[in-house]
């Protein structure tokens, strides 16, 4: 089941294979990401040593959190993933010019996940053919709906 989608990122890149990684979070920040309070539309992952850390996401603190824990709604979020998952994206967004965006917050088997896409970003023209495109499949739409109606 998913909490928040990244649709930007669609729009911006071409995600090439999906990936999953669980979050290091902390409690307040679980309650809120339940409570859909989270935000993933500026967010990116960058890799620090053999680490992946999750930057620019924004979780939004519930009004009821506790006075003596200090929020901060975009602090870096570590990742976990295999040792040899993690080495291969390492390759992969090093040598061949990737980049690791955050698709969507969703649950599995209680525990919230991220998956993260493995993304070459499109250009200007690549965005307009994807518009054009969309646009000519919902005016097929229009015309089937009204020959089926005639």
């Amino acid at each position: 089941m998913s909490i928040v989608e990244n649709r930007k990122a669609f729009h911006d890149y071409f995600i090439e294979e999906r990936f999953e990684a669980g979050l290091v979070l902390t409690g307040w920040e679980v309650k809120s990401i339940r409570g859909g309070r989270a935000q993933l539309k500026e967010a990116y992952v960058i890799v620090k040593g053999n680490e992946l850390f999750l930057i620019g996401a924004h979780i939004t603190p519930l009004s009821t959190a506790s006075s003596h824990v200090q929020v901060d709604p975009v602090r870096t979020r570590k990742l976990l993933m295999h040792a040899d998952e993690i080495r291969r994206l390492i390759g992969l967004t090093e040598r061949a010019g990737y980049t690791l965006i955050p698709i969507n917050l969703h649950y599995q088997k209680g525990k919230i996940k991220l998956e993260l896409g493995l993304a070459k970003g499109k250009k200007q023209y690549d965005k307009r053919q994807d518009i054009k495109e969309r646009e000519w499949n919902r005016e097929k739409q229009r015309l089937n709906k009204v020959r089926v109606a005639k």
